[in-house]
């Protein structure tokens, strides 16, 4: 098929490095060719890309079957233009979304994008079956991608920061589904990277989050990004204290960015009548929680999951990020070369005192 490149991209290289998942536990840094292009395509060269549990868990529990290179929190810049594409040019500063939907099925039509065949459909890769890419140089960006899931990144912000963009969306889907109201009262377990991002957008929201969390310096970080308390969960006073800030009711809302069934079982307890608990974290089906379904019918509480991205909040997360509202700069706290993949991961996987967001700098 005949492509119509940039002039500029005459100095791409024929190969690029790539963490390639090979089996369970297994990825290997390794040279594959560049991506060609087709007709409404675009090649962007990752300067940056987030480590998520997602594919930690593809990775660890060997979900997908391989070879495919992983990673899809990314932000870089256009290395080269397929024929037909408009809008951009060589050069440009991008986030990319790796999934967007079809805009006309049955899913689509009801808002439920992530349920959406075409969304399904990975729209970006680095080689080998579409499963993001962002850990590699470079990545091969889809026509539909092209079109609706590529963000332009200000002048005044970090690729860095541009790369926060996909989990700030998952987490404004998430926030969004639960329909808080000013003054909400809405615990956050866990302050993790999701979880101090939950934490600043409840209070964008002009709720009140409560962070829960059993590393003090994560408290201690969800104080200062909004956290009107911060909780260990094994402290017996927490519960008192939501009881007191709540005038006796509990808490309107719970948020799980933890896939924890002692977490879930202190939200469910701690929500007022009506209240509703987020499940987030619980990403690997199989995961399974204990329910009092009595508790759910008689006092009218409610369970509900989110899972991934919407493409009808891209802008409003843009603006979220770039005007720094949300703060995720103060979020990263290690970066690793491509070469280091396995330290990132591993460090990701196990966090310590120090560690919350683990970038990748291919």
């Amino acid at each position: 098929m005949a492509k119509r490149l940039s002039k500029k991209s005459a100095a791409l290289p024929k190969t690029m490095r790539a963490a390639v998942y090979r089996g369970k536990d297994r990825v290997c840094v390794e040279e594959l060719p560049l991506p060609a292009l087709a007709p409404g395509e675009a090649l962007v060269r990752i300067r940056t890309c987030g480590v998520c549990h997602t594919d930690l868990k593809k990775v660890h529990y060997g979900l997908q079957e391989p070879p495919r290179v992983y990673g899809h929190e990314m932000a870089g810049e256009i290395a080269a233009l397929g024929a037909g594409v408009r809008g951009w040019k060589v050069g440009d500063r991008v986030a990319v979304f790796h999934h967007i939907p079809c805009g006309t099925c049955f899913y689509c039509e009801r808002r439920e994008y992530a349920q959406c065949p075409v969304y399904k459909r990975t729209g970006t890769t680095a080689g080998f079956e579409p499963a993001g890419g962002g850990f590699a140089e470079y990545i091969r960006v889809m026509p539909w991608i092209v079109k609706r899931g590529m963000i332009r990144v200000p002048a005044r912000n970090t690729l860095d920061e541009a790369s926060f963009l996909e989990p700030v969306n998952t987490c404004l889907k998430g926030v969004d589904r639960l329909c808080l109201r000013a003054k909400d009262c809405v615990l956050v377990f866990g302050q993790g990277p999701i979880g101090l991002i939950f934490t600043q957008l409840v209070r964008a929201k002009g709720a009140r989050p409560f962070a829960f969390d059993l590393i003090a310096r994560r408290r201690r970080m969800a104080k200062k990004l909004g956290a009107a308390k911060a909780f260990d969960p094994r402290d017996p006073a927490c519960a008192r204290a939501v009881l007191k800030e709540t005038q006796g009711r509990g808490a309107d809302a719970a948020i799980l960015a933890v896939p924890s069934e002692p977490a879930f079982q202190q939200a469910l307890k701690s929500l007022r009548p009506g209240g509703k608990v987020l499940l987030f974290a619980h990403t690997k089906k199989g995961d399974a929680v204990s329910l009092d379904a009595g508790v759910v019918c008689v006092d009218e509480k409610t369970v509900l999951g989110s899972y991934s991205s919407s493409v009808d909040l891209n802008a409003e997360t843009a603006r979220l990020v770039f005007s720094r509202k949300v703060r995720v700069a103060p979020l990263i706290s290690h970066r690793f070369a491509l070469e280091k993949i396995d330290a990132a991961f591993d460090l990701a996987a196990h966090p310590t005192e120090e560690s919350l967001k683990v970038l990748v700098t291919p």
